[in-house]
């Protein structure tokens, strides 16, 4: 059995730390997907910062090369955080990744994502803009997820910032238990798909969570460069963003950047491609 996980940060396993590095939902899940008797080769391309389009170009070869019977596709979160996002373009590079690996024989694992602004807590004029593109991204995912018989999990809907310990020090990833919680997730769905699975994943890691020393010295080694690369990539964007946010709260014409942002989506979908299998009425 073969499992192969593409994405950003969120399934590099960013937020649970092993020794030698991350480990991660698609990890823990991996160890479930069959039987120990069967056992599963896992290889996660997932790399942080990665964008839909990156897909495409870097992981999804390898992805491909490695005939997997299993594949994560959780991505397009990097994206709604860029200035120059698109979501007809985050769209069609989710499209060619969902369709070349169903099309090779996986099955593929998707996720809609929590709205970032919410889990980190930004004010109004720079929430609003990105929970707006969000909510994009999350419906191309849906669209997508039936459009390709993928098992979707609706990630966005767990308790995230209910429960502040599912996440980790930078409010953006989830903590080793929020990782515990996104495996079972999916362990979950495809039992219940009849999938012939190993043992679920365990509720919380074994591990003791990080101390307050271990979530500092994260943050001053790892999470400020996070944080360095984004204020050149992702601030002017942001703070763009912010600027045409407030001027169109105070002319009240904020609805209609919403509507113009469901209209795009609307189209992104609607322009697509036939897919070249038949599809199931």
């Amino acid at each position: 059995m073969r499992f192969v996980a593409l994405g950003d940060s969120l399934t590099e396993g960013i937020g649970d730390p092993i020794a030698d590095g991350w480990r991660g939902w698609a990890a823990l899940l991996a160890r479930s997907l069959a039987p120990p008797q069967t056992g599963v080769e896992f290889t996660n391309l997932a790399r942080s910062g990665a964008l839909a389009t990156d897909l495409t170009t870097e992981q999804l070869p390898s992805a491909l090369a490695l005939r997997p019977q299993f594949a994560a596709v959780v991505a397009g979160g990097n994206d709604t955080l860029r200035s120059g996002f698109n979501v007809e373009h985050t769209t069609l590079a989710l499209d060619t990744v969902l369709g070349r690996l169903t099309d090779s024989g996986a099955l593929v694992l998707t996720a809609c994502l929590p709205d970032p602004g919410a889990l980190l807590r930004l004010p109004r004029p720079l929430a609003r803009p990105l929970a707006r593109r969000m909510r994009a991204v999350n419906t191309v995912v849906h669209a997508l997820s039936v459009r390709h018989r993928a098992v979707h999990l609706h990630l966005a809907e767990l308790p995230w910032t209910a429960e502040r310990h599912l996440l980790s020090v930078d409010r953006l990833h989830p903590s080793a238990e929020g990782h515990h919680l996104i495996a079972r997730g999916f362990h979950d769905l495809l039992a219940t798909a009849g999938r012939p699975l190993g043992p679920a994943p365990v509720p919380q890691p074994t591990e003791p969570p990080p101390g307050t020393l271990a979530d500092l010295w994260w943050m001053a080694t790892r999470g400020t460069r996070w944080v360095a690369d984004r204020s050149t990539d992702l601030l002017p964007g942001l703070l763009a963003l912010a600027a045409v946010e407030g001027y169109a709260h105070l002319r009240g014409t904020t609805d209609h950047h919403d509507r113009r942002m469901t209209r795009a989506t609307t189209t992104a979908l609607a322009t697509l491609p036939h897919p070249t299998r038949e599809e199931p009425a």
